[in-house]
């Protein structure tokens, strides 16, 4: 939870304890699943795919950075004007949480803790930083919503598929009422419950000051909502992120050699981000998003193994991208724990 978080733990790596069992389960699952999908669709055909692409995939990776900029201004309009961190500080926090949640089994929260984490060791109360993450993720999957619905109607005009539609537009209520659900939860104070209910298991010496940063981070996650043009604007910036994600799509498919419009890159990235969101507790939707692609491409004219091999273009994003996440991640809070002892000794 970010508003647990302590300034001794800022830019902490996350404790071994804390990643889910269901997190390794779905691992499990998703290993298997891609590993079935790619026997069966050929490993050859596919990795021959992958090898014609050459340099074009780094290019691909490359890319990826611009919607990334685009979430991390997003998230940086919640903050106060006078408050705000330098785009190139936000772009690393965001960088380094999406490097997490993409190569961890941490359920696509650990991300959005070390988030918190990073910018609070920017000098941001924790209380502030937690929020902010908190409604960020809101405006993230809200706006996903909308990017749903665009799919869904690209499907229909683009290529005339019923049989899927229902699909994408049952996917998209749900996620709606989640939504609501979530957003009528934060504001009736539920970081705070959650924390009365852990600080009754830890007795009432231990638990006070979880139930005080729980209340803290309650009041500020309503005070952000009280301020309609960063949620505005910051739902801008994330839904233009979604749009300009799609020419990820678009390049990989240009340099596997099998170029399509646009829209067509617009409704696979569309339906294909939302099957990622769907399948969370499998981490990096392992599997899932090659059998989504495999879907969605037949309905777009891409062969089996070209729609696998537009997957595995998007593995290796993660890869060239998530690993150096991962180690400045690390890296960050080596310098954190080594300040933090040096400042004890003094």
């Amino acid at each position: 939870m970010p508003g647990a978080v302590t300034k001794s733990e800022d830019a902490r790596p996350l404790a071994s304890g804390s990643i889910a069992p269901t997190a390794y389960a779905g691992l499990a699952l998703g290993l298997a699943l891609f590993t079935v999908l790619i026997a069966y669709q050929g490993a050859r055909e596919v990795g021959g795919a992958l090898v014609g692409a050459g340099p074009g995939l780094l290019v691909v990776a490359l890319f990826h950075v611009v919607p990334m900029l685009a979430n991390a201004i997003g998230w940086r309009c919640l903050f106060e004007p006078e408050r705000r961190l330098p785009v190139r500080a936000m772009l690393r926090a965001r960088w380094i949480g999406e490097s997490v949640n993409g190569l961890l089994p941490v359920l696509q929260i650990g991300g959005n803790v070390v988030k918190a984490q990073l910018v609070s060791a920017k000098g941001i109360d924790v209380p502030t930083a937690g929020a902010t993450v908190v409604v960020d993720v809101m405006l993230m999957v809200s706006t996903q919503v909308v990017f749903t619905l665009l799919g869904a109607t690209l499907l229909v005009t683009l290529v005339g598929e019923q049989q899927l539609l229902a699909s994408a537009l049952v996917g998209a209520g749900v996620m709606t009422a989640l939504i609501g659900g979530f957003y009528a939860a934060q504001n009736r104070g539920m970081f705070g419950g959650l924390a009365r209910r852990i600080g009754g298991m830890m007795g009432s010496a231990s638990g006070g000051g979880l139930r005080a940063n729980a209340a803290a981070l309650d009041a500020q996650v309503r005070a952000l909502y009280r301020r309609p043009r960063a949620i505005a604007a910051g739902g801008a910036w994330h839904f233009a992120s979604w749009i300009v994600g799609a020419g990820e799509v678009w390049l990989a498919l240009h340099y596997l050699g099998h170029p399509i419009g646009f829209e067509r890159a617009l409704l696979l990235e569309s339906l294909g981000q939302a099957v990622r969101t769907a399948a969370f507790v499998v981490p990096g939707a392992l599997g899932v998003q090659e059998g989504g692609y495999l879907v969605l491409g037949t309905v777009v004219g891409l062969t089996p193994e070209t729609a696998l091999a537009l997957s595995l273009a998007k593995r290796v994003r993660e890869v060239v991208l998530g690993v150096p996440g991962l180690v400045a991640w690390q890296a960050e809070a080596t310098t954190s724990l080594f300040r933090s002892g040096r400042g004890g000794r003094v």
